[in-house]
């Protein structure tokens, strides 16, 4: 567990590239064990929640190597043991939940520890049970374990209960070896999803509708190793956006996924900020635009309307918390509202001890008023991803010395920050 101790109030200049997606990177390791020899998955980000997945797979039997940096190299000889999984790092990633759906084409009956990850408040398991349940897979939470079974499997036609991200992720990968076709109506279209499915894809599955809400899945009888490039990170995009016009910098952010930040970037242009953007390239695997985008120092205005998050392609539930650093530059009060996560706006009110206006209405609201000055504190990372990077963004804004201990939850989701951002002229000091 370590601190970041930050001397905030710089500037910030030059340019930052995106690195890849942490949802991307562990829905499609968990699909491994589905596929026999080796696969090879290019610009794999070196993050805790990606560590964790790997203790997983490596308990159960399957060899993972690092390859250079950020290559990744999984070989599956075939034989599973749940008997040996290594139930902390289990514990301790709530996206070890797709290891179900994955599994149920390997072994028939198992069993599977609770899952943990962020702490914002109750977090139903209903929608991936619900739709597992549609394919005659039987999954269901007894205290501490999940119970599976897949004995009786089969294709199926039927609507996500919830049109979440890892739900339609768990569905997906029951179904792709499932004989018959599987139509899942209200799929969630999320980056993640679609990054899961063009891997699954190249590695032989047959999937219709990819970016769409309406998937058409036949079964194949197997998957074949492949080898894949995971997307860029939107959420990480986003955060350096919010680094950039929180600090009142100008900064480029490369390799921005242009398609899931659209919704956000026209808030801010609404709000006044200026910014460039530059024409699309492909992504590594071909199948996203990426842009290069220039934040440029700007005035800005609150919106009058209040900003919430929604499923694709409305504004990203994880991108929603990374506009209250922004909203305390903006002149005026905004209303946000979280209504996904129960506890997720309660942590908001941290940025109070760090000089923000933040009110908590209820368990899904706040008020942000601005512009206010920040100024520096020292305070414990919440065990939550997004309201912890945004205590660090706030920090870089404020002027002066401020310590942010136990940075796990940082870590979880954001390879080398301290020494990306002081590449850009932040002054970030890690102790562990």
């Amino acid at each position: 567990m370590s601190d970041y101790i930050i001397n905030g109030g710089r500037k910030l200049r030059g340019a930052i590239k995106t690195n890849s997606a942490k949802n991307s990177a562990v829905a499609i390791l968990c699909a491994l064990p589905m596929i026999k020899g080796r696969t090879v998955l290019n610009d794999m980000p070196r993050i805790e929640e990606v560590k964790r997945i790997i203790e997983i797979l490596t308990s159960i039997g399957l060899t993972v190597n690092w390859i250079g940096k950020n290559k990744l190299e999984i070989i599956n000889g075939g034989i599973v043991n749940l008997n040996a999984i290594n139930q902390e790092s289990f514990q301790k990633t709530r996206a070890a939940i797709l290891l179900i759906g994955a599994l149920t084409s390997v072994v028939k009956k198992f069993s599977l520890p609770k899952i943990s990850g962020c702490k914002l408040g109750k977090r139903t398991v209903n929608p991936h049970t619900i739709a597992l349940n549609h394919l005659n897979i039987q999954a269901a939470k007894v205290k501490d374990q999940f119970h599976v079974n897949s004995s009786l499997a089969k294709a199926a036609a039927f609507t996500m209960y919830e049109s979440g991200d890892t739900a339609t992720e768990n569905a997906i990968l029951a179904a792709v070896l499932l004989p018959g076709k599987t139509t899942i109506n209200l799929a969630s279209s999320n980056y993640m999803v679609q990054d899961l499915c063009y891997f699954l894809a190249k590695a032989g599955a047959k999937i219709k509708g990819i970016g769409t809400t309406k998937l058409e899945i036949i079964g194949v009888k197997k998957l074949k190793p492949a080898s894949y490039s995971i997307m860029p990170d939107p959420i990480e995009s986003m955060a350096f956006i919010s680094i950039a016009v929180t600090t009142n910098s100008r900064l480029t952010i490369t390799h921005c996924p242009i398609e899931f930040l659209s919704l956000e970037l026209e808030k801010l242009r609404v709000m006044g900020q200026i910014m460039t953007i530059s024409r699309a390239i492909k992504s590594a695997n071909g199948q996203f635009d990426l842009v290069n985008i220039t934040i440029i120092p700007s005035l800005l205005n609150a919106l009058t309307d209040k900003i919430y998050g929604r499923p694709f392609p409305g504004l990203n539930i994880d991108n929603l918390p990374l506009f209250l650093p922004i909203l305390t530059r903006a002149r005026g009060q905004t209303l946000v509202h979280d209504w996904v996560y129960e506890n997720r706006a309660v942590y908001y009110t941290e940025l109070n001890k760090l000089g923000a206006k933040v009110v908590l209405h209820d368990a899904h609201r706040v008020t942000v008023t601005g512009p206010t000055a920040l100024k520096p504190a020292e305070i414990t990372c919440p065990p939550a991803l997004r309201p912890a990077i945004n205590l660090l963004i706030c920090m870089l804004a404020a002027k002066g010395k401020s310590i942010l201990h136990n940075s796990y939850s940082i870590d979880r989701g954001y390879e080398n920050i301290c020494e990306r951002l002081n590449r850009l002229g932040a002054d970030i000091k890690r102790v562990d």
